[in-house]
């Protein structure tokens, strides 16, 4: 690139040809000559100096001075000069210690290894500021659907030429049992750009819920200009699909405008997706009525909700249990992904069995504890006092408004129950003893002594072993592992914390531990 004699104008030349050839800024491919011819200089002069070239931006002529310092003492003279000396060289200025003086070097010829080294730190500066541009144009496109030609094949992962830059789709984003052949032009989602030392990574998917997403995005003109909200998606890739969307206005319908006059909207993103089954939900704020539309074709005769744990219990005839299941259990995971909410589906008759286990459960409690008779322990459980601490809690006249039972049995069976807790606690504040809990992790607001043997048990023992949990060690929650969505039991999930209050705790003990 630098060779001897060089016009002054054919090094304009060069510096216009590689700007324009790579996109990049002209005034940095001027910055790397100087550094290249700055390098050789310093070859030539010797390292010890300090030196700076300068080229013109309008003529090209190049500059190449030492830059000496003015002390009082010269202790290096390959880059200190004394004030009388540095008048030698500029009589023209007031010069004093302190400033600096250029001494304007010869120019120099570069010979073959010179500028083979200049060519070199002029590459290497182009080829950064190359990878940065790239990076640049790529961060903006994070989040969208890219179209390129398939480069090669390696390892299983796709290698897609995007024009300026490469991407991948590495195996597990690509859609199960799809083959792709080099030269084939495919669409992917651009879901991550990494900048690294060696250079950007453009990671593509062709498995990723928001590849969906922008299918119908590109393909339903009312989602891309926003009278059409798409609320959520749930993918098996190749397989089946659920997507949630609504009308910003309500004189359309959202499933309609999707599927397009005879289907050819939603038949053109299948198509493009190997034939994946995408099933069009209509949003509405009444969630029973969305998890109902999110099971179908199942029939669901009653949806109970827990908010705190976004837990939902689904009530179905056994006719319609594989309906809601679906294949592998594919419908009912898809319906919980697109309503992340976590579903349990129980027939008719189980939801039966397990009420009568649960009143069962309650009424033994009650009789073992406050040693009352069967009848009495089934009437109060039926009657909504379903454990110790909500008769101990209640009041003799709200008890004795119940059929067959009188104050004093009322007030009996209240001091009974007072007594029993009294005994649960000490026998709890015992075995916290024996586990070795510490007392700043019992003495944390909100933690129940049930709670702290659980924990006990667990070897977590000690404020800060707490703190350093997560709310899904707590409350239990899911984790993907190799494509599949597995349940991880919580530490704590039979007290029922909601998120919020498993979060609370946590950083109470936080606030405490590490202050």
């Amino acid at each position: 690139m630098l060779n001897r004699g060089l016009d002054k104008q054919e090094l304009l030349r060069i510096v216009d040809a590689v700007a324009a050839e790579k996109s990049i800024d002209k005034e940095l491919v001027i910055s790397s000559m100087e550094s290249a011819i700055q390098k050789a200089a310093l070859t030539k002069f010797g390292n010890d100096n300090n030196i700076e070239v300068i080229i013109d931006r309008e003529s090209g002529e190049i500059k190449i001075k030492k830059v000496l310092d003015i002390v009082e003492n010269v202790e290096d003279s390959a880059r200190e000069i004394s004030l009388n000396e540095a008048k030698k060289i500029n009589s023209k200025d007031e010069l004093k210690v302190g400033d600096k003086v250029f001494e304007e070097l010869p120019q120099i010829d570069f010979g073959r290894i010179a500028a083979q080294s200049a060519k070199q730190v002029i590459s290497s500066r182009v080829r950064e500021a190359e990878k940065n541009r790239q990076y640049e144009d790529f961060i903006d496109k994070q989040g969208q659907i890219l179209s390129g030609i398939i480069k090669r094949l390696e390892y299983g992962n796709v290698i897609v030429d995007l024009g300026k830059a490469e991407g991948v789709i590495k195996k597990d984003e690509l859609i199960p049992r799809e083959i792709l052949k080099t030269g084939d032009r495919v669409k992917a989602y651009c879901y991550e750009v990494k900048k690294e030392i060696k250079g950007h990574q453009i990671f593509l998917s062709r498995a990723h819920p928001q590849f969906l997403a922008k299918l119908f995005f590109q393909e339903v003109p009312e989602i891309y200009e926003g009278t059409i909200e798409i609320k959520s998606v749930a993918r098996d890739p190749g397989s089946r699909a659920k997507i949630c969307v609504h009308s910003q206005d309500t004189s359309i319908d959202p499933v309609g405008a999707c599927v397009g006059m005879r289907g050819s909207r939603v038949q053109t993103i299948v198509n493009e997706l190997h034939g994946e089954k995408i099933d069009i939900i209509k949003w509405t704020e009444d969630l029973p009525t969305l998890i109902s539309e999110s099971l179908s074709p199942a029939e669901i005769q009653k949806v109970l909700i827990d908010q705190d744990n976004k837990r939902i219990d689904i009530i179905l005839t056994e006719e319609n249990l594989s309906k809601a299941i679906g294949r592998r259990g594919q419908n009912v995971r898809l319906a919980s992904k697109l309503t992340n909410f976590e579903i349990d589906i129980l027939t008719d008759k189980e939801d039966s069995e397990r009420r009568q286990a649960e009143f069962k459960e309650r009424t033994e409690t009650l009789i073992k504890n406050l040693e009352v008779d069967e009848t009495l322990g089934q009437l109060l459980v039926s009657e909504g006092f379903i454990s110790i601490e909500e008769i101990a809690q209640s009041s003799a006249e709200n008890i004795s408004k119940i059929d067959a039972i009188d104050e004093d049995t009322a007030r009996e069976l209240i001091s009974r129950s007072k007594e029993t807790l009294i005994k649960e606690k000490e026998a709890v504040a015992q075995k916290l003893k024996e586990l070795g809990v510490e007392e700043s992790l019992i003495s944390l607001k909100g933690m129940t002594q049930g709670m702290l043997v659980i924990l006990g048990q667990k070897n977590i023992k000690k404020l800060s072993d707490f703190a350093d949990l997560s709310s899904d060690e707590l409350i239990g929650g899911f984790d993907e592992i190799k494509g599949k969505k597995i349940r991880i039991d919580g530490y704590l999930e039979e007290f029922s914390l909601s998120r919020k209050e498993a979060d609370e705790l946590i950083m109470a003990a936080r606030e405490i531990a590490y202050r």
